[in-house]
């Protein structure tokens, strides 16, 4: 028995050394015309499926090849495929290097301007994934984009996303000032900042942006519950340091007054050590388009990266906005439980040149950002990530609202042209914390792959308010905004706004905030890919999370003030490769929460009946799909179908707080990349949503934020298309000369959907984009046409906000 037992290990031993003496192994290298290593490479061997990706170093490694005479291909998206042939021997190492036509510059060009390419992507699934690989949907526009469209508003570069529209624009407000989106039918907000928390209360500065990630459907399981994201949440990629010297400076020039210079300066700061710097910084002056507005701002963001050695690096990314701004206040067709009088913007007849506003009442939103990482390579299979972020945003200044004057018990028989115009003086702080510790491992259980992350994740945040109560500062009408004749048809002197009158208005109203309200979130959360081949993989995640408010400290305790909370957040993804790298068929099921403060609430008598407590609400999505990456990474399309249910709605009705509410959206989205032939690039989209309230407060007759089978509002254009293309001369007189053309389009969206109220559209659009530009590798010039036909068009939630006629915008940037 025990000889039979050696001789079963003997053999055994000796098929593996036989197995092993009958393969070899590829090593090489890529670099581009100038001498410079290449990353993110594709090194494929034909008719093997076995590929490789290049590191920073420009290296690949491809390990047990059998033995025999193949053909290695190397490619990038944007770039000729190259071809070279190799012998592998047994237990030999052959080596192949490759040289690109392009120099770093160019290719470091084709990478930026690459948009959702099959790459190696970690911020999107806290672990490098390629899109085939990951059963999410997301889509991004990268700086290359901006430069080519002139852009200088962050909001703009929302037009090359499919599916997403902007509702409303930035306000300043406190907590969530940022300008609003809607994305699958939901409320988003620009929320994190390389991955980690970074709410604003202003305007982003595309200054340091590399690239815009629009991670679409419910994302609590891995980025938490800090903000809304039933439908998708937008991350901001900061551009980070490298290790030659470089950069461009850039002048921005436009319409309605605008004025725009930046720097972006790279600089290694040691010849020994591995240590650089990264100074983005912009100076930006604006008017607006109409009668009054204006920003004025100045951001500075320095980034530092030191890699110690192969295993361990530190990156520090900090970022400064000073801004000063007039903003047009929100203006409203009815205080939202009215019956509508006008019911589409011809009975409306707004005035679009008007501003409601005056320079004279401007909003501050100082903004301070600091993010620290460390990463260090625990082994071959494990590595360590620890960040830390701190941020501050205040809101100080005037803001304002216009509604009608009107209340629902008047049945809207006394309403008239007339509106209320509403101030408030914003004084609110916000500071934020976040430390997360991720370990990301990489092995073999058996045959089967595991990518694997497990991490820890704190959150602390201190809201301080001191802002003023809400006065009622003047009468205007759509067509008017300094009135000269009042209800009763007697001539009256215009209120022309001012510091002094809106201060003296607020101060007789008196009122006021004078809160400082402490929470923090303690979560853990894992997630593995499991691949049973390599064209097969299923992903399930978890997060556990514990919200803890301690409510307003100014207060002495109070139990109802207080509270907790804790979810699970799961998410569930296949993905089947039928063509390897190619084709990609997927499906997940993700998970969204938000946390929901107790509320006083109310019976049908208004009598109080004190505090309640709410569980969180939850958004669950289903959706399937396929992406492809198809003619050597010449065309890359995502078509995905979902639905999404949002249930345990916390909302009001005009008596009380409900929870039991469910909303549902469904739809598909579209995207698309292609580079048919050299120089010529095309991005494109399209998308439809149809969101509606499932379950309401049926009961109620006035519940206008919850009628079963209406729009809730803020849902944005049911149908959105987007389009740019661009040809670049690779050669002749023209070369380095090209044209962009473009535009997009969104449907009839109704702002207010009610049986009670009315309906209120606004109309569909269609808007044309063209450039024309020079691009070589020191200069870059372009003048950008906007909205083309000067079409008439507006956003809105719950709201009408005239968007800006048409526009130019002219850049020029020299290249070191």
């Amino acid at each position: 028995m025990i000889r039979i037992f050696t001789n079963c290990i003997f053999l055994l031993l000796f098929s593996a050394s036989l197995s092993f003496a009958q393969t070899g192994n590829i090593e090489g290298s890529v670099k581009t015309s100038d001498g410079k290593p290449a990353d993110l490479v594709t090194i494929n061997i034909k008719g093997t499926g076995k590929t490789a990706l290049t590191d920073k170093k420009g290296v690949y490694y491809l390990k047990n090849v059998k033995t025999g005479k193949y053909t290695l291909t190397a490619t990038f998206i944007g770039l000729a495929k190259q071809e070279l042939a190799v012998a592998v021997k047994s237990g030999e190492t052959v080596f192949a290097d490759f040289i690109l036509n392009e120099n770093a510059d160019q290719l470091q060009e084709v990478m930026i301007s690459s948009r959702n390419v099959n790459r190696v992507t970690v911020a999107v699934a806290k672990m490098p994934l390629k899109n085939l690989e990951n059963s999410q949907v997301y889509s991004s526009v990268s700086s290359e984009i901006l430069k080519q469209q002139a852009i200088s508003n962050y909001d703009d570069a929302m037009r090359n996303i499919p599916g997403i529209s902007r509702t409303w624009e930035s306000t300043g407000r406190g907590g969530d000032g940022g300008s609003y989106f809607a994305l699958r039918g939901f409320e988003a907000q620009p929320s994190l900042i390389n991955g980690l928390p970074g709410l604003t209360s202003g305007n982003l500065d595309p200054a340091s942006v590399e690239e815009i990630q629009v991670m679409k459907g419910p994302s609590g399981t891995l980025f938490g519950a800090s903000f809304y994201g039933y439908g998708g949440i937008i991350n901001t990629i900061t551009k980070k340091p490298y290790d030659h010297f470089g950069g461009e400076i850039a002048y921005n020039m436009g319409s309605f007054g605008l004025n725009r210079v930046t720097a972006d300066i790279n600089m290694p700061l040691s010849k020994t050590e591995k240590i650089a710097l990264r100074v983005n910084t912009a100076y930006h002056t604006e008017n607006s388009f109409q009668d009054a507005g204006f920003k004025k701002s100045f951001y500075i963001a320095p980034s530092l990266a030191y890699e110690v050695n192969d295993r361990l690096s530190f990156h520090v990314f900090t970022e400064i906005l000073q801004e000063e701004r007039a903003v047009a206040p929100v203006f409203f067709n009815t205080n939202r439980d009215t019956i509508l009088i006008f019911k589409n913007l011809k009975e409306l007849n707004l005035n679009r040149k008007l501003s409601f506003t005056s320079n004279d009442v401007p909003i501050k939103n100082p903004r301070y950002n600091l993010q620290g990482q460390m990463v260090y390579k625990l082994s071959d299979h494990w590595t360590s990530q620890t960040v830390i972020s701190r941020g501050n945003v205040k809101s100080d200044g005037y803001y304002s609202y216009i509604w009608d004057d009107a209340s629902l018990g008047t049945g809207g028989a006394n309403r008239d042209n007339y509106f209320d115009q509403y101030f408030h003086k914003e004084q609110q702080t916000t500071n934020t914390t976040d430390i997360q510790q991720n370990f990301n491992g990489d092995f073999k259980i058996g045959n089967l792959r595991n990518r694997f992350l497990i991490g820890l994740d704190y959150y602390t945040r201190n809201v301080i308010d001191n802002g003023s109560g809400w006065a009622s500062v003047r009468q205007v009408t759509p067509q008017s905004s300094e009135v000269a004749i009042d209800k009763g048809g007697n001539e009256i002197s215009p209120v022309f706004l001012t510091q002094a009158l809106v201060d003296k208005a607020i101060t007789a109203a008196g009122g006021g905030s004078h809160t400082n309200i402490k929470n923090s979130i303690t979560s853990a959360y894992v997630s593995n890919v499991l691949n049973f081949s390599p064209s097969l993989s299923v992903m399930a995640s978890l997060r556990m999370d514990y919200f803890d408010s301690k409510g307003d400290i100014n207060k002495a305790k109070d139990p109802t003030d207080a509270y907790h909370q804790f979810t699970l957040s799961p998410k569930f993804g296949l993905v089947y490769q039928p063509v390897l790298d190619k084709v990609s068929i997927f499906a997940n099921y993700m998970n969204a929460f938000f946390n929901v403060n107790p509320r006083e609430v109310f019976d049908d008598n208004k009598v109080s009946q004190g505090v309640k407590s709410f569980k969180p609400e939850q958004a669950n999505q289903w959706e399937f799909g396929v992406k492809t990456n198809l003619f050597s990474d010449k065309l890359f399309a995502t078509f995905s179908v979902y639905d999404i249910r949002v249930s345990n709605r916390v909302y009001n009705t005009p008596v009380t707080a409900v929870q039991g509410g469910k909303t549902g959206s469904k739809g598909f989205d579209f995207d698309l990349s292609a580079n048919p032939f050299p120089g010529f690039n095309i991005i494109a989209g399209i998308s439809h949503s149809r969101i509606k309230v499932l379950k309401g407060n049926t009961g109620t007759p006035t519940d206008f934020y919850n009628e079963v089978g209406r729009s809730p509002g803020g849902q944005g254009p049911q149908n959105l298309a987007n389009l740019w293309a661009t040809y670049k001369f690779g050669y002749g007189k023209l070369k380095d000369f090209g044209f962009g053309l473009g535009g997009n389009h969104a449907g009839v969206y109704k702002v207010i959907d009610n049986s009670v109220t009315g309906v209120f559209e606004l109309p569909g659009y269609t808007l044309l984009n063209a450039s024309l530009f020079y691009n070589s590798n020191k200069y870059r010039f372009t003048v950008n046409m906007n909205n083309l036909t000067n079409e008439d068009y507006y956003i809105g939630y719950w709201s009408v906000n005239p968007q800006k006629p048409r526009n130019f915008a002219a850049s020029f940037a020299y290249k070191f």
